[in-house]
Order: C-alpha cells, then structure tokens, then sequence
C-alpha cells in the first residue's frame, strides 16, 4: 500500500515541478497581443466595404495567418500571444461606418481582457477608408493605444502602398513595409515586424529613441513605382542597407495609396532606431532619392487606350498575349463590375465567330446569369445580364448570348463561378468579385490561359504567375475606380502642391522631423 502511494505522491511532485518551471517561464516571457484589419479602399469608387468582407479571424484563428507563427515555431515560443481580431479583406470601396465600429469595439473588448501587454504587433494595410472618418488607421491605433496604455511597445507593419500619418506614427513605436512590389516579401515583412518587437522587449532596449519622419509630396500608381524595374528597384534596394546600418532598426519608404482623396495620401519615409544622426539623415537621404527619381517613374508595362490594346494583341504572334483592365482592377480597390471593357470586347468583329482569336475575360460579377447557366447547364444556351450592378458610370449591365463551357462551385472568393462562350470569348462570370491572379484560378474552370491567343484580366501590374505566363503585355487605361490617368481623378482633399499634378512645385522641405514617443503623449 506504501509503494502505489509513494510513486502517486512522487509523480504528483513531479508536476507540480513542472507547473512550477512553466510558470517561471512564463514570467519571463513577454506578453505580446496581435490585432489589425487591411483593405484598399477607393474613394473614387461607388462600392461599399462591409464587415464581412474582412473575413475576421478571431483568437487563435489568427495564427493561421502567419506561417512563421506556427505553434512549433521558434517565434511562437518566445512569448505569450494574445491574438485579437486580424481581418484583410479584398481591395473595394469604403469601408461602412458600421463595419469599422463593430470590427474596432471587438478589438478593444479582446485587448481589455487580458492586460498588461509588453507588446502589439499592429498588422495593417494603411490604405483604409472609412465614410465620415478621416484617417482610419490613425484612429484605430489611437483607440488601442487608450486600452493598453502609453508602456506597450507597438510594432506596426504595412503595405507600401499604405499610408503613414502624423497620428500612425505617433503611436507606432517601430513600424515598417514591403520593399517589393508585387509583394513577394509581404510575409518577411510582417515576420520583421514581430522581430524587431521581440528583440526590443527581450533585450531591455525598449521603444527606439527616435522616430525619423518625411512626407514626400508625390502620389503615384503602384503601376509607376513597380520595384521590378527602375527607377523603383535601385529605390527600393537602398532600404534593406540603410535599416542594417549600426543604431538604426528599420527604414521603410511608403509610396501612398493614389485612389483616395485623403490629406494622408502621399508618400513618407520612417526610418527609427537610437543613433539620432544616423537615423535622420538616412531618412532624409531616402527622401531625397525619392523626389529626385519622380520623373522618371514610367509604368511597368506598354500602355495603350483599349482599342490600341486589341489591335495590338490580335496582329501579334505571340501568344498568350495579356492585357491589364487596369481601371476596374478589384485588387487595387475596383468594383470590379464595370462592363465597359468586357462591351468594347464584343463589340470587335474579330471576336463574333468562334472561330476568332481565341480571347478570356476575367473576370465579371453576375449571380442572376450564374443561376440561369446553372439552371441550362454546361453545353446549354444561356442568356442574360452581368456586371454593372455597383459601378455602371462608365457602361450599363451586359447581356451575354452564347454558350455554357463550365460551372465550378465553391471558390471562397468568387462563390460560384461560370464560364460563358460567346463567338471567341471565353467569358468569366462570378457569383461575387473576384481577381484572376494564378493559373490555377483559370485551369479549375477548364480554360487553359498559356493556349489562349488573348487574356484580359482584372488588374494592374501582372502578378508572379501571370507575369512569367504572358508571350507579351500591354496595360489598358481603361476607366473605373482605380483609374491610372490620376489627373482626370476629382480630387478635392489631397495636399498641394503634389507631384505629379503640380509638376512645376517648389523644392519641397525634406528635412526629416523627429516623431514624438508614444508614451509621451
């Protein structure tokens, strides 16, 4: 009776041992929250942005969104997390009042539960509208900066097409972006942020002592400012070297968002660290490479009205030759209904018969006209109406005529996806909106893009796989949302002078100004 009862008393000792070490652990680590919400939203376009469209991930859910936090991971292990609320919702139009409150007030109510925090690594895009609200990201922090107080050291990350105000950074301690656009590093990026917000809290170094600030009156497309080519890659490939630079923690240059009409829309370079000389003086060193560059920024691609985009692609021979609808493109903040492209399209004689230049459009929102190819079903006549249904400035809805290719059900974006043939255009209709950006986006729907004479898609700049897909490209300035001719944009808001609106401005003061502390305010 002795021994059973020893070993019970032995293996109790030993857990409590262990709870014991655990929790000693636990007193050393620090206590880290995560919350944030991105969107691109256009100002310029008639779209709303609801809550849903965030696709909120709550509590541990979030961790799912960081493959350098999984629950194996050295990171995961150095403190304890309290995810909140994080929700990255597809480019569109304004973000309702509503949606922004309710996704707020349940960040904050998760951040009241479980005070103090050592840290918060911020997790934004910076390109938010909200109607009736200047400066979103600027008020949200704000608001969590009022629960966790002026002590938790706060790691923003962002998009370089984001957006950086006075109040952003104010109550960001260290805070970087992307240094590649497309955004193959946005991944990196959001890793360096959790990084450097460790090792500040680990180390006793705490909030940097300066905080180096320049607004760079410039406002270009992300289309202009491609870090594929120059002048942004040289730009873009002085940011790692300066950020690595003894006494300095990070650099980062934000191109602005173009497509909101908002006094925060413009460029910036931050650059924080403890060294006061070197971290202003590199800022202001990037800031001025930047202004000096700003006529030289060209787009990415071959530009062209559409009809001198058609004619080239149909007199090429070399196939598949892309097209950018760059005007209504949904990943920059477009509607993504505007039918005007998808019109001029099948106006053109070449594209009547079946036997035309075999053409995709991706893609136009049509969920009555979904229901009707599912009802006739693949093989079947359809007819009906598509697109149109949010933005019909430019074109009234669509009617398709032609013949069901395809029904695929499921997409998370798109919903229920349709292909309609009509002469030699293989039309995309989608249940909700969605971008076309990877091959297998086409191949699920049984269209075989790099076999296609023509594809029209979408966007701006080709992403990767589109990009290393295309025999050659042209970019459409096409109307909508996000239009690339800026200066037939209404803008009302935005600070002047701007390049490149005011394009015989003054010499602009770049001289960097030092962004009080957080826990100063």
């Amino acid at each position: 009776m002795k021994k059973p009862l020893l070993s019970i008393i032995f293996c109790l000792t030993l857990v409590i041992l262990a709870l014991h070490s655990y929790a000693q652990a636990d007193q050393h680590r620090p206590r880290i929250a995560i919350a944030g919400l991105g969107i691109e939203s256009s100002t310029f376009s008639p779209a709303l942005s609801l809550e849903e469209a965030f696709k909120a991930k709550y509590g541990a859910d979030v961790f799912t969104t960081y493959p350098f936090m999984a629950i194996d991971s050295p990171l995961r292990q150095k403190a304890i997390w309290f995810p909140t609320l994080t929700g990255h919702a597809l480019p569109g139009g304004a973000v309702t009042r509503a949606a922004y409150e309710s996704l707020v007030n349940k960040t904050l109510d998760s951040l009241k539960k479980h005070l103090p925090y050592d840290g918060l690594y911020f997790d934004i895009h910076g390109a938010m509208s909200v109607v009736g609200l200047p400066d979103p990201e600027g008020d949200f922090i704000e608001r969590i900066r009022k629960v966790v107080g002026g002590k938790t050291i706060i790691s923003t990350s962002m998009d370089l097409h984001g957006n950086v105000s006075w109040r952003l950074a104010k109550n960001s301690d260290l805070i970087t972006c992307y240094r590649m656009a497309p955004h193959e590093d946005a991944m990196d990026t959001k890793k360096r942020a959790v990084q450097n917000l460790l090792e500040r809290i680990t180390s006793g170094k705490g909030k940097p002592a300066y905080k180096a600030y320049v607004s760079v009156p410039i406002l270009l497309p992300g289309e202009k400012t491609s870090t594929r080519i120059e002048p942004g890659k040289s730009l873009y490939h002085e940011v790692a070297p300066a950020a690595a630079q003894e006494g300095i923690i990070d650099a980062a240059i934000w191109i602005g968002y173009a497509w909101a009409d908002e006094p925060r829309n413009h460029a910036v370079v931050m650059v924080t660290g403890d060294d006061k000389e070197k971290v202003t003086a590199t800022a202001e060193r990037l800031a001025k490479d930047f202004w000096d560059a700003r006529s030289r920024f060209e787009f990415v691609a071959p530009t062209g009205t559409l009809k001198e985009s058609l004619d080239k692609a149909v007199a090429s021979k070399k196939h598949p030759f892309f097209i950018s609808d760059s005007g209504d493109n949904p990943t920059a903040g477009g509607a993504g209904d505007v039918t005007w492209t998808l019109t001029e399209i099948l106006k053109r004689p070449e594209f009547k018969s079946a036997n035309g230049p075999s053409l995709i459009y991706a893609s136009i929102p049509g969920p009555e006209l979904v229901k009707k190819a599912i009802a006739a079903g693949v093989g079947k006549p359809v007819d009906g109406y598509a697109g149109a249904a949010i933005d019909a400035r430019f074109a009234p809805p669509i009617k398709l005529s032609g013949t069901v290719e395809s029904i695929v059900k499921g997409d998370k974006d798109a919903g229920i996806e349709v292909v309609v043939k009509v002469g030699s255009v293989n039309v995309i209709v989608t249940q909700k909106r969605k971008p076309y950006h990877k091959e297998i986006d086409f191949t699920n729907l049984g269209l075989h893009p790099r076999q296609s004479d023509i594809v029209v898609v979408k966007i701006g700049y080709l992403e990767p796989e589109l990009y290393a897909m295309r025999a050659d490209w042209i970019l459409a300035l096409t109307p909508g949302g996000v239009d690339q001719n800026l200066e037939r944009l209404p803008y009302k808001r935005i600070e002047r002078p701007m390049f490149p609106f005011d394009k015989d401005m003054k010499e602009p003061d770049l001289k960097a100004k030092l962004v009080p502390a957080s826990d100063s305010l």
